[in-house]
């Protein structure tokens, strides 16, 4: 037993140091005085009532922070409430930094958060915290030299008659050298283009053997999460999936292509194992890297969620960087994906893909053939 509780104490603070290396503070400096002011942008009742969140009107925009640099954002917090039927894919969030015109995040709020389908749920990461009840919190350092603002634009129908929040940050006499620019992008594709329809009931994949799509080395086809241009490091994802089909999307491997580079760097083995699990999902989980926060089984109309953070090891890249996934096995699947990649780079970035309108973004099965919804298979 004793030997048991030191191989997981080690374990444990091998993760939590892994976390450390890149949090904002640590137990071991805790008491060292800081070089900075503490501040903080909220919506609290300026008039000393308990009137302490704003009204997010229908096609309205409200701006939480706009304050000038040097300076570093520590932490958001957020909380909704609204009638509006996936108000958190509906309600999109939007972060410049030092006066660029694009956003360098530009995410559905719930996405942003990890709540990608578009329904609450309760989990626990080092970077992104949903608390009960509704409480969104995320915990990216976000430096910036001159200005920082953001944004929240309801683009529902209805009206968000309590938004509170609260963004705790801290003015400091300069940057480190080194700093790079917090971004976050949202995508999608609904459906996934599948090239297989036949059985693959019980992972029958023989049929599917014979076509040359079989073997996907290239990764053509992938769902690709990210591509960036520029100077800058990846450090996570958050990935949703609702399911068209019966059986799992998780057989798909992640890929990764640094600075233009012929073939992926990184490339995994499937699903789980890049979201840290194995042998398939059974059961929700919830670690400082990593997590399952939504899944309900196998059958068409199935729900995934999932994190994973580098913090061990950030994806370094100095020219380009793209991210991408396989929908099942060499993408023979035609699910729902939607995700948000998160990275730090200098200024300026590359284009975003348009955000898909309102209607899109909404998790629903789409009728794409293949097990689980074509009759003729049993």
């Amino acid at each position: 037993m004793k030997r048991f509780f030191t191989g997981f104490a080690i374990a444990f603070i091998t993760i939590l140091s892994a976390v450390q290396a890149k949090a904002q503070f640590g137990v071991s400096d805790i008491s060292r005085l800081r070089n900075y002011e503490s501040e903080r942008s909220s919506s609290y009742d300026r008039a000393g009532g308990n009137d302490d969140s704003y009204v997010l009107k229908a096609g309205g925009s409200l701006t939480l922070f706009d304050e000038t640099g040097p300076a570093e954002i520590r932490h958001i917090w957020i909380t909704i409430d609204s009638p509006e039927a996936y108000h958190l894919k509906k309600i999109v969030l939007r972060m410049y930094w030092d006066g660029e015109k694009t956003p360098s995040v530009e995410v559905p709020i719930g996405d942003f958060f990890g709540l990608g389908l578009g329904n609450y749920t309760v989990f626990h990461s080092a970077l992104l915290v949903v608390a009960p009840d509704k409480a969104l919190n995320a915990y990216f350092p976000m430096p910036f030299a001159h200005s920082g603002r953001i944004v929240v634009t309801n683009e529902g129908e209805k009206d968000a008659g309590d938004f509170y929040f609260n963004i705790d940050w801290v003015k400091l006499q300069s940057l480190p050298a080194d700093s790079a620019y917090f971004h976050a992008q949202y995508r999608q594709c609904t459906p996934c283009k599948g090239w297989y329809h036949g059985n693959f009931y019980g992972n029958n994949f023989h049929e599917a053997h014979e076509d040359p799509r079989w073997k996907n080395v290239s990764g053509e086809g992938n769902y690709k999460f990210l591509q960036a241009q520029g100077d800058g490091q990846f450090i996570g994802v958050t990935l949703s999936i609702l399911q068209n089909q019966w059986g799992g999307w998780n057989e798909g491997d992640e890929m990764m292509w640094v600075d233009g580079e012929k073939d992926p760097r990184i490339h995994g083995t499937g699903g789980e194992d890049y979201f840290n699990g194995a042998w398939g999902f059974t059961n929700l989980f919830s670690f400082p890297l990593t997590g399952l926060t939504a899944f309900d089984g196998w059958e068409a109309g199935s729900r995934f969620s999932h994190y994973r953070w580098h913090l061990e090891a950030p994806v370094r890249f100095h020219k380009s960087f793209t991210a991408s996934i396989e929908d099942g096995h060499a993408n023979l699947r035609s699910d729902n994906m939607f995700s948000v990649a998160y990275w730090y780079q200098t200024e300026p970035h590359g284009e975003f893909p348009a955000l898909p309108p309102v209607e899109l973004r909404i998790p629903k099965m789409i009728f794409v053939g293949g097990p689980g919804q074509d009759p003729n298979m049993k």
